[in-house]
């Protein structure tokens, strides 16, 4: 079972079930109102849901408009080490990954996220741009998690390795956070530590980079990433929130527009973007 949401041949909008052609609506009219549940009431309400389904002809990213992607940093040992590689400051990022406290930065407002049906982008201004393959997990507003998807968290390397303190320019931009349109319900997961993560570079039909890695290297607990992100802050729409890459690049291979970065994940799906330069908007 997983979930998706996206658009009738009206163009009005559903979230419910994934189907063969499209889904079986549940009783919510948004992603706000199923993480303003419980897990419980969610789960119950998921399970229990009946009547026809609906043909979709457009998916959409499993977050609304108005909702926010947060993420976290530096939280598997292979992002470490290349953080400390590109930067002029390496041992900022050894120390946040040997923190009790994680690193967490705001990543993109709901409307400014695409999916597996739109591009990823590389600005003009950085010459060594990644995509960075992650876990994102859906929040609700009580810090339970309902599920989870994949999210390519597109960085602009010069940009952060010039200065940790250039991390929102690096981070933040037009077409600069892909979600996977598919939530696996967390209790549909088996063992999160058995879901591996794989991702490739292609370029012209041929791998330039290709890495895989498991949710058993994260370092930090989700749970434990959840806690510090609801700290001094509320979600009461509840959040989506990346848990960080543990499969990067090394310092040879950058995007090219025209690239297809494919990220699969066990138990979740597969997000491909196509690869396009964010050029300077006057």
């Amino acid at each position: 079972m997983s979930l998706i949401s996206g658009r009738d041949k009206n163009g009005v909008f559903h979230l419910g079930i994934k189907t063969e052609k499209g889904l079986r609506p549940i009783a919510v009219h948004c992603w706000k109102q199923l993480l303003q549940m419980s897990l419980a009431e969610a789960k119950n309400l998921i399970e229990n849901t009946q009547g026809d389904e609906i043909e979709l002809v457009e998916l959409l990213p499993p977050i609304d408009s108005d909702g926010e992607v947060w993420a976290a940093g530096v939280t598997y040992l292979r992002s470490r080490d290349a953080r400390t590689e590109e930067s002029g400051v390496p041992d900022v990022y050894t120390r946040v990954y040997e923190a009790d406290r994680p690193e967490i930065f705001f990543k993109a407002i709901g409307n400014r996220v695409v999916n597996e049906n739109n591009w990823v982008g590389i600005r003009y201004d950085s010459t060594m741009s990644v995509p960075e393959p992650e876990i994102a997990i859906l929040v609700n507003s009580k810090k339970e998690i309902l599920g989870l998807t994949i999210c390519n968290d597109v960085t602009s390397r010069t940009i952060e390795g010039e200065n940790p303190l250039y991390l929102p320019q690096a981070k933040m931009y037009e077409h600069s956070c892909s979600l996977l349109s598919v939530v696996t319900p967390i209790w549909e997961i088996s063992d999160l530590n058995q879901i591996e993560i794989s991702a490739q570079i292609l370029r012209k039909d041929k791998a330039v980079w290709e890495a895989t890695t498991s949710l058993a290297q994260l370092k930090r607990p989700l749970e434990v990433l959840v806690d510090y992100l609801y700290r001094c802050y509320k979600f009461e729409n509840g959040v989506v929130f990346s848990t960080g890459t543990g499969i990067v690049p090394p310092m040879d291979i950058t995007l090219h527009e025209g690239d297809l970065v494919r990220i699969q994940a066990s138990q979740i799906g597969e997000l491909s973007n196509s690869v396009k330069t964010v050029k300077e908007v006057n």
